[in-house]
């Protein structure tokens, strides 16, 4: 990460005394007031239940198990790019710092699954497709662990590259079903964490001594630190003025579901040239296209769930090129999007001058596979919490 997105803000620590001056007062403190709902507080909140909420409360609690944590999400667990993740993950990035915290995620979910071998993560074989002169450029973007290798045999429903194309294996690939996974990684924090579904956080106000919430029905929600992760949900009134310096933007994601069962070997197929992937879902019974969908500046609020014909068309074009006999089986999908960094990296800053309220996002499509390494930098920013430490299960 950039020096200015990572470094720990200096401060005092989430248990401010709810007395303390230095937290916002007016309209939001006395929305609780007599007659109304009760004031809460805890030590940190975490606003945004997907992936990445639910890993950095899941983080925050394996450093101090006796962190006070609420995760606020105005619609369930698990809802909104979670729930439409493809769930791929595998070891590359386009550059350094992306790189990195695919090899720091790559190990927490290795553990995760020795850990918890119930949970819905699945180890895949992967072949990369790409130009022949591309190879020195693969090695830099796969990470070691990928063990690229030339190999000569194509996926079974791969018949042909086009000319000048080779093909390699690697490994460290797998897929999960994300949402599954979050709900059950929720469901084993709830002993510990408080969560709020169906709340919308309406207002924030930042000050040297913590932050104050303001939810939908009137309640407040004081708190020391507060980590944002909403997803492709950056213009939301309550924060937008706060995130717009990012720079990050919301893209469009489209995925076809191809209806023709995976066969139990079948393999991961990257297009490395126009960053794409076939994906043998064997828990759903079809494969999955997703290529890389154009439309910049979405906002998730008014994104049709609906394939349109011009994806349809650019998607299977694409596939025609690779796999025919799959293009022809594309009739339905998913549409939705994900925040991008404006420097093709994910993005963990404070956002305020206190160091209160980070932000942690902006994967660009990439949220299930950064997301371990992403709650990590953000636990990193709460300066109260102690050294990490291997998270328990």
């Amino acid at each position: 990460m950039p020096a200015d997105r990572t470094a720990a803000p200096a401060g005092p620590g989430p248990c401010a005394d709810p007395a303390d001056p230095a937290i916002p007062t007016g309209p939001a403190a006395t929305a609780a007031g007599a007659g109304g709902p009760a004031r809460a507080r805890t030590d940190v909140a975490v606003i945004g239940a997907g992936i990445l909420g639910v890993l950095t409360a899941r983080e925050i609690l394996a450093r101090d198990p006796g962190a006070t944590v609420t995760v606020l999400d105005r619609d369930m667990t698990g809802s909104g790019a979670t729930r439409r993740s493809a769930g791929l993950h595998f070891p590359r990035g386009a550059n350094e710092t992306v790189r990195t915290l695919a090899a720091e995620s790559q190990r927490f979910y290795e553990d995760l699954r020795t850990a918890r071998p119930d949970l819905p993560i699945h180890p895949l074989g992967m072949t990369v497709l790409a130009p022949e002169q591309a190879e020195d450029r693969l090695r830099e973007v796969y990470l070691p662990e990928a063990k690229l290798r030339w190999t000569a045999e194509l996926p079974p429903r791969v018949p042909a590259l086009p000319a000048g194309f080779g093909a390699w294996e690697g490994d460290g690939c797998q897929y999960a079903d994300v949402h599954d996974l979050t709900q059950r990684l929720a469901a084993g924090l709830r002993p510990a964490v408080a969560f709020r579904e169906g709340v919308e956080v309406t207002g924030l106000a930042a000050g040297p001594g913590g932050t104050r919430l303001t939810l939908s029905g009137g309640a407040t929600l004081d708190a020391g630190h507060v980590v944002l992760a909403p997803g492709p949900w950056l213009a939301a009134p309550a924060w937008r003025e706060l995130v717009a310096p990012l720079g990050a933007r919301v893209k469009k994601i489209v995925a076809l579901h191809v209806e023709l069962p995976p066969a139990p070997g079948d393999r991961a197929v990257v297009l490395h040239t126009e960053d794409a992937f076939l994906l043998p879902l064997h828990h759903r019974g079809h494969w999955l296209f997703s290529y890389t969908c154009q439309e910049w500046d979405a906002e998730p609020d008014t994104v049709a769930p609906a394939l349109t014909a011009g994806h349809l068309r650019e998607a299977r074009a694409l596939l025609t090129r690779y796999a025919p006999a799959l293009a022809a089986h594309c009739r339905s999908g998913r549409v939705f999007c994900d925040a991008y960094g404006p420097d093709g990296a994910p993005v963990v800053t404070p956002l305020d001058p206190y160091g209160r309220l980070v932000f942690a996002g902006a994967a660009g499509g990439s949220g299930y596979r950064l997301a371990p390494a992403l709650a990590s930098r953000a636990a990193d920013l709460i300066p109260s919490l102690p050294s990490p430490r291997k998270a328990t299960t």
